[in-house]
């Protein structure tokens, strides 16, 4: 599945255990904490949990009994062309997202590039759009990102020679956003039809008009139709759909539902609340929305789980669970778990100093912040001893490595 971010080592794979590991997330909803102290990585994947005691690795870490998570997953996210975004004048944002904690991305569409006219968009244009920022965007690496990017805007008078072209391009997702979907039922079915065909996973903008003040109002009444995946931002993006279309969508559809940053956080109370009260958190999903008129948030997503759990009562180890593994798997992708044959996508953090958590898991329950001290993505450090996106943990950290694979472990 991840082929098309693949590149050539200029070292040999080689493994890297990770010991003295204080609280395990394995990312996994049903089974999201578990009392796992050591990992053992093989090149990009994860070769066990609980190696025996006398295991030998060419690199070594060791976690101060500090906390080990999955990467974070951030589905709704919207590039451009590589790190920059015009929207906010910013260049580096995907390489500050991943000191953020955040190891895979997923366009929520390439809405932003500079001269787009959104009321004169055609299936070529949008077409062609998606398979050049997948050629592009997709292939980020070096700031360590898994960038799912080449995510088309649905428009009508598509064919199927255009899905054909997005299957091609390994586009994941397709986006409803200015698509008059009352007007044209029938052919946003069959579009879903020839989307799910190819294993292009459908997403709609969900709620009042977006930054441009083009896109189609849409709350239960279309959603209860359309059926779409992952229905976007059910909570604002930034505008919420009503409270009654709200409690509808939770109550009588079975789709994956996001949360993102950029929202109304009264309402993302109100549906993660909802959501935890009927047992139905293994569909939640989280996003930022950004880069946008949000702005550029490389913390997003740990705020993102800070609040779903300090605010709306969601245990510490399921927040992580649903920032990971829930949001990979409503978008089809093999990241956000910690298991066995699972990428080597992994944070290593802590309370930070004046933190009222003593653990990773009573600072996420208080609202605080965790100190980011490593992150790692295929099995390669990325960000190594202190992230510059959040303060430093207070426990102490051990790396050794031996000489043969400094290149490959080395701290950024």
């Amino acid at each position: 599945m991840h082929g098309r971010f693949s590149h050539q080592k200029e070292t040999p794979l080689s493994t890297l255990l990770i010991k003295n590991i204080g609280e395990f997330f394995t990312g996994e909803l049903a089974n999201p904490q578990k009392p796992v102290k050591s990992i053992l990585i093989d090149g990009e994947r994860i070769a066990e949990l609980d190696p025996p005691a006398d295991t030998k690795a060419d690199s070594v870490l060791d976690a101060g009994n500090s906390a080990v998570m999955p990467g974070l997953v951030d589905g709704h996210v919207h590039p451009v062309f590589g790190e920059w975004t015009p929207t906010q004048d910013t260049i580096g944002w995907i390489g500050n997202y991943v000191h953020g904690g955040t190891t895979t991305m997923i366009s929520a569409c390439e809405l932003h590039v500079p001269g787009l006219d959104y009321q004169n968009l055609t299936p070529d244009l949008v077409t062609s759009l998606a398979v050049v920022t997948a050629a592009t965007t997709g292939r980020i690496r070096w700031s360590g990102a898994k960038v799912y990017a080449g995510t088309v805007i649905l428009v009508p008078g598509m064919t199927e020679s255009h899905f054909d072209r997005l299957a091609a391009a390994n586009s994941i997702l397709a986006k409803y956003l200015f698509y008059p979907l009352a007007a044209n039922k029938e052919e946003a079915l069959r579009y879903n039809a020839w989307c799910r065909a190819r294993g292009i996973r459908i997403k709609v903008h969900t709620g009042g008009v977006s930054r441009s003040g083009l896109s189609e109002m849409c709350g239960y009444d279309t959603l209860e139709w359309l059926k779409p995946d992952i229905a976007a931002h059910i909570s604002g993006g930034p505008i919420p759909m009503s409270d009654d279309d709200l409690d509808k969508v939770i109550d009588t559809t079975d789709f994956a539902l996001e949360i993102c940053s950029s929202g109304n956080y009264g309402s993302t109370q109100r549906a993660v609340r909802r959501l935890k009260d009927t047992n139905k958190l293994a569909r939640l999903t989280l996003g930022t929305d950004t880069p946008g008129g949000t702005g550029v948030i490389p913390r997003g997503m740990l705020r993102q789980l800070c609040f779903i759990c300090s605010v709306c009562g969601v245990s510490p180890a399921e927040a992580i669970a649903i920032a990971t593994g829930n949001t990979a798997r409503a978008h089809g992708l093999d990241v956000g778990i910690l298991a066995p044959g699972w990428p080597a996508d992994i944070v290593i953090c802590g309370p930070v100093q004046g933190s009222a958590g003593t653990s990773v898991a009573d600072a996420i329950a208080h609202g605080d912040l965790p100190g980011i001290a490593y992150v790692i993505a295929n099995g390669e450090i990325l960000v190594s001893g202190r992230s510059r996106q959040t303060p430093p943990p207070q426990r102490k950290y051990f790396f050794s490595c031996c000489e043969a694979h400094v290149g490959k472990f080395a701290a950024t």
